[in-house]
């Protein structure tokens, strides 16, 4: 097997965003979340999440905005965010390797625990 690159440029990017989101349509447990919230958005999801990467490994500023309100009355517990941490790494560990690609995935796992903190965190609020 061919050694594989790292990480490098916008079309690195769009290829492990590309990879893991078809991952992600076609899970049994994300796919119909995902689907269901998206629908006919996924091209500009897509766009968003390509700016996203691209601002958290390269620096660029291609995204703004907050990624965690658009989140919050998902129905997700930590399982969900297992999958998707599992399906990321997945994803990108058949494309990728070297230190942007382990980056991404660090960044990918502490996204998911600080959102599903954040989840909890505002349920028990309205729960109280």
């Amino acid at each position: 097997m061919a050694e594989l690159k790292d990480i490098t440029d916008i079309e690195d990017i769009k290829l492990m965003v590309n990879t893991f989101y078809n991952k992600v349509r076609e899970d049994d447990l994300l796919g119909p979340i995902f689907n269901g919230k998206l629908q006919g958005r996924w091209p500009e999801h897509l766009q968003k999440m390509y700016g996203f990467w691209q601002t958290i490994l390269f620096d660029v500023r291609a995204y703004s905005g907050t990624p965690f309100p658009p989140h919050k009355q998902l129905p997700v517990d930590n399982t969900h965010f297992d999958r998707w941490v599992q399906l990321f790494d997945t994803s990108i560990d058949t494309l990728f390797q070297g230190s942007l690609t382990e980056e991404a995935k660090a960044r990918a796992a502490n996204m998911a625990f600080m959102f599903n903190y954040k989840i909890d965190y505002f349920r028990n609020l309205e729960n109280q």
